[in-house]
């Protein structure tokens, strides 16, 4: 299968078949750059309504920032960090663990990731409230510390 038919199952209806995609593409945006041709798709992805869609866009937008030698991360990145909070916790959370990854590969966009992640306005339920409180506070120090 082609890097567009894999592209093309992200937005697969079975969750199955697109999670199965979006781990093939990781690994691939984790050793090459084929895969950063797709940005802009990833970056549409983002506003969809299906969250785990928007969440598949984020993600290879982490993985792929260390290919972007276009600086496109750097135009949609706040955008990017307003999933910090998104309406669907799940959501939030997998963006708030990959902040790092931008963060290693864009330090230029540290202090305004940091920003983001100590700006607390979204409440969620009392067991995801907690969750994304300590997903918050693990990113903050790993990027703080450099720990990657």
């Amino acid at each position: 299968m082609n890097l567009d038919e894999k592209i093309s199952l992200l937005s697969n209806s079975d969750n199955t078949v697109a999670y199965k995609a979006l781990k093939e593409l990781l690994e691939i945006s984790s050793k090459s750059d084929e895969v950063y041709a797709y940005f802009d798709e990833f970056v549409a992805m983002m506003s969809n309504s299906n969250s785990y869609i928007r969440t598949r866009g984020l993600r290879l937008i982490a993985f792929n920032s260390k290919w972007d030698n276009e600086n496109k991360i750097n135009l949609v990145i706040d955008e990017y960090l307003t999933h910090i909070e998104d309406e669907k916790p799940i959501t939030s959370r997998q963006c708030i663990k990959d902040t790092y990854i931008i963060a290693q590969n864009k330090p230029e966009l540290t202090d305004k990731i940091l920003e983001s992640l100590q700006t607390f306005d979204k409440v969620y339920n009392d067991s995801m409230q907690k969750l994304i409180y300590q997903d918050r506070q693990k990113a903050i120090r790993q990027i703080q510390q450099n720990t990657w």
